[in-house]
């Protein structure tokens, strides 16, 4: 299975996402974050969304709905609209479109989930902020990134 395309659309699985599942690399950017973040809702690799997420987010996460997201739809492909590295130090943006179909719908046709999506980078790895949690931080709390800057002075512009 490893030798098949990744569902990013980059290259072999075992020379693209995979290593980055199953812990051998991390994301050495936004973007590759991203595309692994994509194929791993395709390869139904929970725990590496949930590993990815930003660190103060992670316990907020609802699980289940990421699971059953990732297993009710038949991931297509990934189309990276922009990608912005360099939004400041330590944050990006990545732009993209996820196609797939929704194996639960009558019409079985072709979905485009269109994103705009928030990366921050801390102790040299990427993560992806969530707006969908229902966290809820103020302010002047320790941001979620865990930087140790206040939320208003570090992530909160980007979600």
């Amino acid at each position: 299975m490893s030798n098949l395309s990744c569902p990013c659309g980059s290259v072999l699985y075992s020379q693209c996402c995979q290593p980055l599942h199953i812990g051998k690399t991390k994301a050495q950017s936004a973007e590759q974050l991203m595309r692994s973040r994509y194929s791993a809702f395709a390869k139904y690799e929970i725990d590496y969304i949930l590993k990815t997420t930003a660190l103060g987010q992670q316990q907020a996460l609802d699980v289940k709905a990421i699971a059953d997201w990732s297993k009710a739809n038949q991931w297509l492909k990934l189309e990276i609209v922009k990608a912005q590295e360099k939004l400041d130090k330590n944050h990006a943006q990545v732009e993209f479109k996820a196609h797939y179909v929704d194996q639960n719908s009558h019409t079985q046709q072709v979905e485009i989930h269109h994103e705009i999506s928030h990366f921050v980078r801390h102790e040299n790895e990427w993560y992806f902020l969530d707006p969908t949690t229902d966290q809820q931080i103020t302010m002047k709390q320790p941001c979620i990134c865990g930087s140790g800057k206040k939320f208003k002075q570090c992530c909160a512009q980007f979600l």
